[in-house]
């Protein structure tokens, strides 16, 4: 499993025994949470990754990463895909990080090494939307190269695509 390292992060990729005790809310041996990790939403993330590998089988490289803050801290959050490319290599993204670290610009390096590990697999188009209030997570999108195209009464849809992306089979 492919560990992807910023300057100042690593995301790791979720197994299923990770997945289970992001569920159940247990860290496993050796691995440090900070405070208010997992969220609802890792959880959700968490859960959806496990209903994929059961139904379908691990979606790895296309799953659920933890962000780790450097080599030795902690988990602060989680970035992934929703699930594996479709059949024009699209693939959806989601993310979340703990209160403490937000504003730091974690999101957004998390967020474009995952997107240049998108790219180099031959991803097309990697889709992310956010609540219409939800500034931070606008900021992001942005900082790390998507584009906002579209909006409905809930959501700002944002997306990011290579022409030149070269489909592996």
């Amino acid at each position: 499993m492919t560990v992807l390292g910023t300057p100042r992060l690593l995301l790791r990729p979720m197994s299923v025994s990770d997945a289970e005790g992001v569920v159940g809310g247990r860290p496993p041996d050796g691995v440090r949470w900070a405070a208010g990790y997992p969220s609802p939403g890792d959880r959700a993330a968490a859960a959806r990754f496990l209903n994929t590998c059961a139904d379908t089988g691990d979606p790895s490289p296309f799953g659920s990463y933890e962000i780790q803050l450097g080599e030795d801290g902690p988990v602060i959050g989680g970035m992934g895909f929703h699930g594996v490319p479709d059949g024009d290599g699209h693939v959806t993204i989601g993310y979340g990080l703990v209160p403490s670290v937000q504003g730091m610009g974690y999101a957004s390096e998390a967020l474009r090494a995952l997107l240049r590990f998108a790219r180099a697999r031959g991803i097309a188009c990697v889709h992310g939307d956010t609540g219409l209030d939800n500034l931070a997570s606008q900021r992001v999108m942005t900082a790390a190269g998507m584009r906002l195209v579209r909006q409905d009464s809930l959501l700002k849809h944002y997306r990011v695509d290579w022409d030149d992306a070269v489909r592996q089979e």
